[in-house]
């Protein structure tokens, strides 16, 4: 189409050129796509030019009155004769019976776009068919006929001459739905009459049904929530994705951890909401529902069998960067970090101080489990406020998790941020300082929590903190004062950890029975919690195969830690994952320890008491001693050849090493891993010290070759540390998406 100076100087040209009385169409000009422009000024141009008694004057000046196209026929760039006043319709509506009108709002539509979309529904089309198949449903004549009819109704609207003003890119509405054609074109014989599973959501090449979509939701707030209260169950699935699809999705990949209708959800999901949340991550967002998203991520990362591509230490830094960027730590003053101006009522204003309160729980969290400091920024927002009501009021529970957080906090930074120690821990007398600090303000914080009649959870992160207090014990030498009191005291927190989580408190309120059901706090726990009942079992294993265990009951000891193995592999949610083979680990150590037990600082009534409870790691806060104990496993046992990771199909019994090699591959049945583990058949096989999957991926994939890995391998890469576990990365590399999901 020509521009419109092209045009007025073309005309310009004609008139003012000698003895001419006429102007000569050029090429351009007679082509049907320089008839019409976006107004349409080139039909009146015309009559005015080839008006021969018209004066100069009235050549140049434009008249009032602008004639227009219809729109079908300004749709084909075609010439049109339609008359506005009064109006009659044009010949070629007439002739082709076409709805002939002027629109001043009307715009074109693509036929490139046209057709992409059409391509798109088609695809969808033929991926609903296929689903249809996978699922059992049967068609009442062959392939070919559905097809036909597909195409044949695809083609009817390609072939169409009218192009409603309707049309969107999103989906034309005379277009029939997928679902919808694909039910219209299908006989279901499988036991009767059956509608098609509607999608509701797709990722990708994933999909999620309406069906699923609502347990899934359902299951989340009855379950997980209760972890983390601060999204509204009132709201409806499709309000989520409204507000970001990152939070809508991150929504279903917490509640498909222990999805029992389709429990390879997770794995089919997880792929597509990696490359979602990078991508969302890319993009820098200035939405806080993305910072909701980040925290449900954080707190239930997706489950991986190798921490080397771990993100959630840096997703978390991501989540308190993004909130202090688009400034939830400055609710009442948004518009200073924002573009445009913002008025948030009540209702705003308190959803954004409670996302930022979650932000800085989720952040400590991450740092007392990962053994990292914590990125947190507890100011004026956070302030607790006794009895005031409005926006900045938290509710019990939360303001209950923020205190224990930051008393978390305050250990962490006083024992293990020493500036004047290369490794930044206190030193002893110090520590023993901030110990007696540190004990009675716990003191002071557990009776205050206790009398508001909060729920298990709030209590067991109470006995959490109490623990990382207690951990610091592992620092001291013998010689320091009250050394056997202060074991005493971490023994006393570590049990009263493992018995809570285990057993749950002897009183509850009736709201928060279910808490105590079918090892609730242990199927839907969160990674910190997970983190922390890993740290209580190394602490038990530790105390118990050292001197300190003349001071204690062994046999209480002993059946504690059959049942603290059951509970770390009942966390596990993937077969394999960390949790699953750190519980294998405890086992080996447990079983040589017992060998050991020998050993003359083991016999007597008073045993000699010696340094060997102190740690060689001592960068992890209190961390430090699951990576310390990992690392004696390294050089004492796996190193040796007197420990592997491979006999993972068939857990380890603790106490078998004093059993016959026949009996010791067959677990007793107070000792056999609980009934609703991952089943045996896991597509895993052992070959020559590493684990490799056997056969294909879930996903369809390649088999994955079996690699060696040799003793040697691991001692060259003792320097290295990544954010969890990195002594376990050499073991087994393969991705999570690779093996199914436990099911309920």
């Amino acid at each position: 189409m020509e521009s419109s100076d092209f045009a007025a100087g073309m005309r310009s040209q004609g008139l003012n050129s000698a003895g001419s009385t006429k102007r000569k169409r050029s090429t351009l000009d007679s082509s049907p796509a320089s008839l019409l422009d976006q107004d349409h000024d080139h039909d009146h141009d015309h009559d005015v030019d080839h008006d021969e008694n018209a004066s100069p004057d009235t050549k140049s000046r434009r008249l009032p009155g602008v004639k227009r196209a219809c729109n079908e026929c300004r749709q084909q760039k075609l010439r049109c004769d339609v008359v506005q006043e009064p109006f009659q319709s044009c010949s070629r509506c007439n002739r082709l019976k076409l709805e002939c009108k002027i629109e001043s709002n009307f715009k074109r539509i693509g036929k490139r776009s046209k057709h992409a979309e059409m391509e798109r529904e088609i695809e969808r089309l033929r991926r609903a068919v296929q689903l249809a198949k996978s699922q059992g449903f049967a068609l009442d004549d062959d392939d070919d006929m559905v097809h036909s009819a597909v195409h044949s109704a695809i083609q009817s609207q390609l072939q169409s001459p009218v192009v409603t003003s309707q049309y969107t890119h999103t989906r034309h509405p005379s277009l029939m739905g997928s679902d919808e054609a694909v039910s219209s074109l299908l006989h279901l014989k499988r036991g009767g009459s059956y509608a098609l599973p509607r999608i509701a959501r797709e990722l990708d090449d994933f999909r999620l049904t309406e069906d699923e979509e609502g347990q899934l939701f359902s299951q989340f707030f009855n379950y997980y929530h209760p972890f983390l209260p601060f999204l509204n169950p009132a709201q409806t699935p499709d309000q989520y994705y409204q507000q970001h699809p990152l939070l809508y999705w991150a929504i279903v990949a917490v509640a498909s951890r222990r999805f029992g209708s389709d429990p390879n959800i997770l794995t089919k999901l997880s792929s597509p909401l990696t490359r979602l949340l990078w991508s969302t991550v890319g993009d820098v967002p200035q939405s806080y529902f993305v910072v909701k998203a980040l925290c449900l991520l954080c707190t239930w990362p997706l489950p991986t069998s190798t921490t080397s591509a771990d993100p959630t230490h840096i997703l978390c830094g991501v989540m308190m960067k993004t909130a202090t960027g688009i400034g939830l730590h400055r609710p009442n003053h948004i518009n200073d970090f924002s573009r445009v101006a913002v008025e948030l009522n009540n209702e705003g204003l308190h959803d954004r101080i409670k996302t930022w309160a979650v932000c800085n729980i989720v952040a400590q969290t991450i740092g007392t489990g990962y053994g990292q400091p914590a990125s947190t920024l507890y100011d004026w927002t956070l302030a607790i406020r006794p009895g005031v009501e409005g926006p900045y009021s938290l509710g019990p529970e939360l303001e209950a998790r923020l205190l224990i957080e930051r008393f978390c906090d305050k250990v962490s930074k006083e024992m293990y941020s020493n500036a004047s120690d290369p490794r930044g821990v206190a030193g002893d007398e110090h520590r023993a300082m901030l110990m007696r600090v540190y004990r009675r303000e716990f003191n002071e914080l557990q009776a205050s929590i206790v009398a508001q009649n909060l729920s298990p959870i709030v209590y067991l992160h109470l006995k959490a903190a109490c623990l990382h207090l207690r951990l610091a014990g592992f620092f001291d030498s013998s010689r320091t004062p009250g050394y056997l009191d202060d074991l005493m005291a971490l023994w006393r927190a570590t049990t009263g950890y493992l018995d809570y989580i285990l057993d749950g408190p002897e009183t509850c309120d009736d709201s928060y029975r279910y808490q105590l059901r079918e090892d609730y706090m242990l199927k839907y726990a969160t990674n910190y919690i997970q983190q922390m009942l890993v740290a209580a079992g190394f602490a038990l294993l530790k105390l118990m195969r050292s001197f300190f265990v003349k001071q204690v009951d062994f046999e209480r000891g002993r059946t504690l830690f059959h049942r603290t193995i059951q509970a770390i592999r009942t966390t596990s949610v993937v077969q394999n994952d960390l949790n699953w083979r750190l519980a294998e680990l405890m086992v080996q150590i447990w079983n040589g320890a017992r060998i050991e037990g020998s050993s003359p600082s083991f016999q007597g009534d008073d045993p000699e008491i010696d340094d060997s409870l102190q740690l060689k790691v001592r960068c992890r806060h209190s961390m430090s001693l699951v990576f310390d104990s990992i690392w004696h496993w390294r050089e004492e046992y796996q190193a040796r050849g007197r420990g592997t990771l491979d006999a993972l199909k068939q857990p380890t019994n603790p106490d078998s090493a004093n059993e016959s090699s026949a009996s010791s591959t067959h677990l007793d049945s107070t000792l056999a891993p609980p009934s609703h583990s991952l089943p045996a058949n896991l597509g895993l096989a052992a070959s020559n010290g590493a684990l490799t999957p056997s056969g294909g991926s879930a996903m369809g994939g390649a088999t994955q070759g079996s690699s060696l890995v040799g003793i040697n391998d691991y001692n060259s890469n003792l320097d290295f540390w990544d954010p969890q576990h990195w002594m376990l990365d050499g073991l087994l590399d393969f991705n999570y998406t690779f093996v199914p999901i436990e099911s309920a």
